[in-house]
């Protein structure tokens, strides 16, 4: 008669280890957020930025509030910020508008506020300071005037468009491109290191799972 005996000891251990390794694998994957956000957030902010200065190139009547006069789409002459924060929970991107300093040409001083200005469709009201009157052109033909005139709409079709474009990125661009050519989805979807490493969690338990988790996880930052 043939007889099998099965030390369930060592069995029950190693289980216990399994379940262990894949409870430290999740606690990693927590642990390990940190750093691929740190690591993912200044990219995917210049990332938007180049965004933002291509569409400004192909279409600079929507956009060139946001640059220094005659610079538009130009990475040095950026009259925006996209900050970010990071928490545990993911990455927060907020943008901002930061004052011009270029003056012009046919002006004395710089329009410092033209991003926000422009992009909110703020009107703008212009007195003479240093002359008597207004110098300004209308359909080629030079006008004076000794009173205040006011510009509904100095931006022209720049109402809006700021926020738009940055909506676009991240809504559209980020969600449908992004992830995908860069490598992140499929990093995510194919966990290929837990399976790995599953055979030594017999033995590694829960410190195997976690320092596999934190380093799938913090490794993401890496692809692409």
């Amino acid at each position: 008669m043939l007889s099998v005996r099965i030390d369930s000891r060592q069995f029950q251990r190693e289980i216990n280890n399994i379940m262990e390794y894949s409870a430290g694998f999740l606690d990693g994957i927590q642990k390990g957020k940190i750093e691929l956000y740190a690591s993912l957030a200044p990219k995917i902010s210049e990332l938007a930025s180049q965004f933002i200065d291509v569409n400004a190139r192909m279409s600079p009547e929507l956009l060139h509030h946001i640059y220094e006069w005659e610079k538009v789409g130009s990475p040095q002459a950026r009259l925006f910020d996209l900050d970010y924060k990071i928490s545990n929970i993911g990455i927060t991107f907020t943008s901002s508008l930061k004052q011009s300093t270029s003056i012009k040409n046919g002006s004395n001083v710089p329009f410092y506020d033209k991003a926000r200005i422009m992009e909110d469709g703020v009107s703008v009201t212009i007195e003479p300071k240093r002359a008597n009157a207004l110098r300004f052109e209308i359909d080629g033909t030079e006008v004076y005037t000794s009173s205040p005139v006011t510009v509904d709409n100095p931006g022209g079709k720049t109402k809006g468009q700021f926020e738009n474009i940055v909506d676009k990125f991240f809504g559209v661009y980020f969600r449908q491109s992004f992830l995908n050519s860069s490598g992140l989805l499929q990093y995510f979807n194919t966990p290929q290191v837990y399976k790995k490493n599953l055979a030594s969690a017999k033995r590694g338990g829960r410190a195997l799972g976690l320092k596999t988790g934190y380093r799938w996880v913090a490794d993401a930052g890496k692809v692409g």
